[in-house]
């Protein structure tokens, strides 16, 4: 048994407190938000994300970071990427040398280009940081639908020990050393979803859906394999996997706030509907960032920023992107080097 704190009341890290719960361990969720932890305390259920999940009696709420944090075996950080970097300066001081941190969150921060590891790593130096991420909606998770994920550490140990502990006969959990890739693959994610939803509010069918999956796995790739990471990595839970549940499931924020863009609602109106963060428009900017540095043409994510940012109309960016250059289809990403420009493709 292990004692593991909860750092976020959300969907997904309350659905994490119940999976790890049933596994046997000692659960301590933190929030910040003090009328969020009385109504866990009183009804052990998140009513406002995710309904109809009970939490265990013996679990423990607290807006006293130190108590979740201090003497615990894992820390799963959950908040909202947008609130990964202050949460995580908020924990430092509690933070033991070389206590694990799970970061459950996806997004890249638009001031820096840092993944979330990244920030946590440079705010709590002295933890050993580790990702966990794949396609996994916190409904589905908490009423325990089988589901598979990868967690990504540098450390095999690392990887190795959370697996054991995450894994149970309706999780099943696969690992890698693949840190960078599995982050951009979830972030990035979102903003291709984002992209669905527009199409799908826009009244287009499967055809597009398809085509902006598929195209939308091959901009992440690009920039992936510019940036380092294992072309592998895309290919799997995190990639493909993560793209196509986001793309295609009513659970996903950022669908639900494309759907409503595509029938002509602000991009401040649509995250006032969903009434959750949506991900995607936090990492829509630095996407688009990190091609331009690395020099990789994301056309989809090129125009999901025109609709959000620079009120394109969303039909007109769909025409641009469908009339854009001819183009072939593969080019084998292995062999990109120093030597081979993808800004063509």
């Amino acid at each position: 048994m292990a004692k593991i704190g909860i750092i976020g009341a959300g969907s997904w890290g309350i659905a994490l407190a119940v999976l790890l719960h049933k596994n046997g361990n000692e659960i301590t969720i933190w929030s910040a938000l003090p009328d969020e932890i009385t109504m866990l305390k009183e009804t052990h259920e998140q009513k406002d994300k995710l309904p109809g999940v009970k939490l265990a009696e013996d679990m423990i709420f607290t807006t006293e970071l130190n108590e979740a944090v201090e003497g615990m075996d894992v820390l799963v950080l959950a908040v909202p990427s947008p609130f990964t970097r202050s949460t995580s300066a908020l924990m430092k001081p509690f933070v033991e040398e070389g206590q694990k941190i799970v970061n459950v969150a996806k997004g890249i921060e638009e001031a820096t280009l840092m993944t979330l590891s990244e920030i946590i790593e440079e705010e709590i130096p002295q933890a050993d940081v580790a990702v966990l991420s794949g396609p996994s909606h916190a409904e589905e998770v908490g009423r325990g639908i089988p589901t598979t994920i990868v967690v990504g550490s540098k450390k095999k140990e690392t990887a190795e020990y959370l697996q054991n502990l995450f894994m149970n006969e309706v999780f099943r959990v696969y690992i890698s050393s693949d840190v960078l890739g599995i982050e951009l693959g979830a972030a990035l994610k979102n903003v291709v979803a984002l992209a669905a939803g527009i199409a799908d509010g826009l009244g287009y069918g499967d055809n597009t859906k398809a085509a902006l999956i598929t195209r939308g796995i091959a901009e992440i790739a690009r920039l992936g394999v510019k940036m380092g990471c294992r072309i592998e990595t895309f290919c799997g839970l995190t990639g493909i996997g993560d793209l196509i549940v986001t793309c295609a499931s009513m659970h996903s924020r950022n669908r639900r706030a494309g759907i409503l863009i595509g029938k002509g609602a602000s991009m401040e109106e649509a995250m006032s509907e969903v009434k959750m963060v949506v991900e995607g428009v936090y990492s829509a900017k630095a996407g688009y960032a990190l091609a331009n540095k690395y020099n990789v043409s994301m056309p989809i994510v090129e125009h999901v920023n025109k609709v959000l940012f620079e009120n394109m109309p969303a039909s007109e960016a769909v025409k641009e992107l469908m009339l854009r250059d001819k183009k072939i289809e593969n080019i084998d990403l292995r062999q990109l080097g120093e030597n081979t420009s993808v800004t063509d493709w």
